[in-house]
């Protein structure tokens, strides 16, 4: 057995005994090997700092038997056997304050929106996955259509600090926007009639609705997510490393298969 792939082995097994999920497939014969900088850039502390925030698909949730799933749970995982690190999540309440603890060095890698404004701060692979955005709505609501969400009188939630608020405060011209700090409160604020539809990717609607008798996705999409590895700014080495990762994370199953393990819906192949 090589040294590499005894890293790779130790890795896996110090995942099992932490009770993490595998780390996905085993790398081919042909997989980017990391170097000695970028593993050093990549996971400063020795660990692999995994941001997440709960109920969305693609970071991180629970499965009915109480599993931790998500796409960045797993490409993460993955990612951090790749590296020889242990992984280590690191939870916040919503996006906005795992996109800051990334910009600020204090995680090492999540995966979300990669929107203009946060390449800005942060840097991104090229997408995994594209995700419709949409509107969630409940029995009662005054809006059934697309065409009815920018009217006067209307109240609009969205994550706070998430892409969607930025985006739709750009293109509203009536409708007002009330923000939510989890997407437990967005739940509730719908639940309560205090809004009239929810803003975000379809992915996170369809897990809302799940917990929302009688609640419906709007037909139709208002734009797309084009979802993504992201690393503090500063690590070319690793970020180099990683676009290479990432390729593979889509060729070899992995991506797909955490996508389904979560439940991810609403989904695009990038580009297509």
């Amino acid at each position: 057995m090589t040294l590499l792939r005894r890293s790779f082995t130790l890795a896996a097994l110090a995942g099992t005994l932490l009770g993490c999920a595998s780390p996905g497939p085993s790398p081919s014969a042909g997989a980017a090997v990391p170097g000695a900088e970028a593993v050093k850039q990549l996971a400063p502390t020795g660990s692999l700092r995994i941001g997440v925030y709960p109920g969305s698909p693609t970071s991180m949730v629970k499965s009915a038997a109480g599993e931790t799933r998500g796409v960045t749970v797993e490409v993460g995982r993955a990612l951090a056997a790749r590296l020889g690190v242990p992984a280590q999540l690191v939870e916040f309440p919503r996006v906005a304050e795992v996109v800051e603890a990334l910009k600020a060095g204090r995680v090492d890698f999540t995966i979300t929106n990669a929107s203009p404004a946060r390449a800005a701060e942060v840097d991104f692979t090229p997408p995994l996955i594209e995700l419709e955005l949409g509107y969630l709505v409940v029995p009662g609501s005054p809006v059934a259509t697309l065409a009815d969400v920018d009217q006067p009188g209307r109240r609009i939630g969205v994550s706070q600090g998430s892409s969607s608020l930025a985006a739709l405060t750009r293109e509203f011209k009536h409708a007002a926007i009330v923000t939510a700090p989890t997407l437990q409160a967005a739940r509730e604020l719908l639940g309560r009639r205090e809004i009239d539809a929810f803003a975000t990717n379809k992915a996170i609607l369809s897990e809302m609705a799940d917990a929302l008798p009688g609640a419906r996705i709007l037909a139709g999409r208002w734009g797309l997510e084009h979802v993504a590895i992201a690393l503090p700014k500063g690590r070319a080495e690793g970020l180099a490393f990683v676009r290479r990762f990432a390729e593979e994370a889509k060729a070899n199953g992995l991506v797909a298969g955490a996508a389904q393990r979560a439940g991810l819906r609403g989904t695009r192949a990038p580009g297509t």
